[in-house]
C-alpha cells in the first residue's frame, strides 16, 4: 500500500467516492442503505457536517477507499467516536481496510475521542469482523436478525467497541 495516499476528502473526490459507495451499497451486504440509493442519498449520508470528517485513500488519483469519523452520539455521548468504511473491490485483499482502520484510530485519538464504537457490523461480513477484532475491537452486543442481507436473508449485526 506504499503508493496509496490517505488524505482529507475534497469535493473533487466525490465522483470516486460515489463509485465506491455505489458498488458497496448496491451489494446489499454491509450497509443498511437501500441498494438503489441515489447519489443525493449517498452524499447526504457520507458527508455529514462537522465535526464529522471524511478521508479518502487514493492511488494515481483514483479513489480506492474512504472513511468518515465523528461522534457516535450527541452531547454526553460525544466522547465516543463512530466511523464507517468502504473499500473498492479493486483494492480488496491489499490491506487497504487495515490501513484505513489504523489511520482512523490515530485520527480518533488526535481528535480527543476516548473510544470508538461501530453500531452495526454485519455478522456475515467476516472480513470486517476479523479486521476489527485484530485491531482491538470487541463485540459488546449482537442484534439478532438486525440486518436483511440481499444474499443471506436475515443475519445478526454486532456492536463493536474499543478504547483509544
Amino acid at each position: 500500500m506504499n503508493s496509496v495516499e490517505i488524505r482529507r476528502f475534497a469535493d473533487s473526490d466525490w465522483p470516486g467516492v460515489w463509485d465506491v459507495w455505489h458498488e458497496v451499497v448496491a451489494a446489499g451486504e454491509s450497509y443498511d442503505n437501500a441498494p438503489d440509493s441515489t447519489e443525493a442519498d449517498a452524499r447526504g449520508h457520507w458527508l455529514p457536517a462537522p465535526p464529522w470528517e471524511q478521508w479518502v485513500a487514493a492511488e494515481d488519483g483514483a479513489v480506492l477507499g474512504t472513511y468518515k469519523i465523528g461522534p457516535n452520539k450527541h452531547a454526553l455521548g460525544a466522547h465516543v467516536a463512530n466511523a464507517s468504511f468502504m473499500v473498492s473491490s479493486r483494492a480488496r485483499g491489499r490491506g487497504l481496510g487495515r490501513t484505513l482502520g489504523e489511520h482512523c484510530l490515530d485520527r480518533g485519538r488526535a481528535l480527543g475521542y476516548s473510544a470508538m464504537q461501530f453500531n452495526a457490523v454485519v455478522s456475515t461480513n467476516t472480513v470486517a469482523v476479523r479486521l476489527w477484532r485484530s485491531l482491538g475491537f470487541i463485540i459488546v452486543g449482537t442484534v439478532p436478525d438486525g440486518f436483511q442481507s440481499t444474499r443471506h436473508g436475515l443475519v445478526d449485526f454486532h456492536i463493536m467497541h474499543r478504547y483509544l
